[in-house]
């Protein structure tokens, strides 16, 4: 691994007086691609959710060096950690374009451009004077990624991208997951899929009951089968 860039460590959290997550540790380096794998209910979600100040915790969380355990999620967002939720939360009377504005945290050009974001879903092109709200799950999921693009993020997470996408983006997706890396983008992937994480990944861990049970790479998680069947396969 790399350099760290986001550092977590002995990670709790807490929905009202439900205990959800069990002391997480886990890390992503610079540029790279990590995913955090695991069954429905485990905690994947809530420990992306944890990390952007969205959800009660307690623990270690650090970016670029700096806790940031406890901070709003948009003082988060300002220091360069970018968050796509499952829920695709779009501007559903704003158009597609409008909403790709909102992700810009100024006037200062990033990394990403609008033709970078057409390029890579030119879906979005054609619909960039349409309002998000009545686009398809599909294309909502897209827009969100970009919109979080947008505000040139230094490591992005990602909850569950190829959620209800046809195989084709699917495969278009995890292309461009290699790209975000490409332009030194540090991206952590909460995915269910086991093959598109062990396609693009460097590591992988595995979740199960609110803690890491498997860290490794996705050659050493291959080639354990029981962690597989155990808290993997269905």
């Amino acid at each position: 691994m790399n350099a760290p860039l986001l550092e977590v460590e002995n990670l709790h959290a807490y929905y009202g007086k439900s205990h959800v997550l069990h002391g997480v540790d886990l890390a992503v380096g610079a540029g790279e691609i990590v995913s955090l794998l695991g069954r429905n209910g485990v905690g994947r979600s809530t420990t992306a959710r944890a990390i952007m100040g969205l959800v009660t915790a307690t623990g270690r969380v650090d970016f670029k060096g700096r806790p940031i355990l406890g901070l709003e999620a948009y003082r988060i967002a300002h220091l360069g950690l970018g968050y796509v939720p499952e829920s695709r939360d779009v501007f559903p009377t704003l158009t597609v374009e409008q909403n790709l504005v909102l992700g810009m945290k100024g006037r200062r050009p990033g990394r990403w451009s609008f033709d970078d974001m057409y390029r890579m879903f030119p879906r979005l092109r054609e619909r960039r004077h349409t309002q998000a709200g009545v686009l398809s799950g599909g294309e909502q999921q897209m827009l969100t990624l970009c919109r979080t693009l947008m505000g040139d993020p230094e490591l992005i997470m990602i909850d569950e991208p190829t959620e209800g996408l046809a195989p084709k983006i699917v495969e278009l997706v995890a292309d461009y997951l290699n790209e975000l890396r490409d332009r030194g983008i540090s991206v952590l992937l909460v995915e269910q899929k086991l093959a598109i994480a062990m396609r693009i990944s460097q590591r992988v861990y595995v979740m199960g009951h609110g803690h890491i049970v498997f860290e490794g790479t996705p050659q050493q998680l291959e080639a354990n089968a029981q962690v597989r069947r155990e808290w993997l396969e269905v």
